[in-house]
């Protein structure tokens, strides 16, 4: 049987490094709240059939969520004390109505700028997949490595050296064991790792970034308005 594809968005995290009383997935730029665009970016392809967002109830009047016509079910129950708790709650509400084989996206509730073209990519590579993979990018960047006092012990070589990004990509039997026997995993490729597996790299784009700080927004809302643009042309 042809598997299916839906996506996990872990959205119960309190950004405390944003620095702001409201978590940083329903600031408000471009006109909606973060999560709502970075909702957005993953039904942009039709291949994603549903969107399950995990999400703590005194935020869940935050979005319309009528607006995405039942493609997209928010679950309150589902927020553990990490992303990757997070992510296995829902997993396990998924695998009664789910094969195995069916594909699982994860993505970052703070990744707002995902294109079209990056989860295009990320679908058709990974889709005859074994293990699955991840959007990432080779890290252009001279690395440093410090000596725990603010000066540089070595220079890391960059070469083979990739930047995880999400959405990442993984068959739903095979992520559910990775991470519960890795439950304080930092991302699913890593909980992958752990269970001897090789994700697949694909290549991402810079603009798909990761809100951390205040500072991002400016970038983020000028990233979305290009997209926006491109979308109308």
């Amino acid at each position: 049987m042809e598997p299916h594809c839906i996506a996990i968005l872990p959205a119960g995290g309190t950004g405390n490094r944003f620095g702001s009383k409201m978590p940083k997935q329903y600031t408000v730029v471009h006109g909606r709240p973060v999560l709502a665009h970075s909702i957005e970016a993953l039904l942009t392809d039709s291949r994603v059939e549903k969107v399950y967002v995990a999400l703590s109830p005194e935020y869940l009047s935050f979005l319309d969520w009528a607006t995405w016509q039942g493609r997209v079910v928010p679950l309150t129950d589902c927020v553990g004390s990490t992303r990757a708790k997070t992510v296995s709650l829902v997993l396990r509400r998924l695998y009664s109505t789910h094969q195995t084989s069916d594909w699982v996206l994860v993505h970052d509730a703070v990744r707002p700028c995902l294109s079209l073209s990056s989860l295009q990519r990320l679908l058709d590579a990974v889709w005859a997949d074994r293990v699955g993979g991840l959007l990432a990018i080779p890290v252009a960047d001279t690395l440093k490595h410090s000596d725990g006092t603010g000066r540089v012990q070595a220079t890391v070589d960059r070469n083979q050296l990739w930047a995880a990004q999400t959405p990442q990509m993984f068959p739903l039997g095979l992520l559910t064991e990775a991470l519960e026997k890795n439950p304080e995993a930092t991302d699913e490729a890593s909980a992958m790792e752990a269970l001897g597996h090789s994700p697949l790299l694909v290549q991402g784009e810079k603009t798909n970034l990761k809100v951390t700080y205040p500072d991002d927004l400016v970038l983020v809302a000028s990233i979305l308005e290009a997209l926006s643009r491109e979308e109308t042309t």
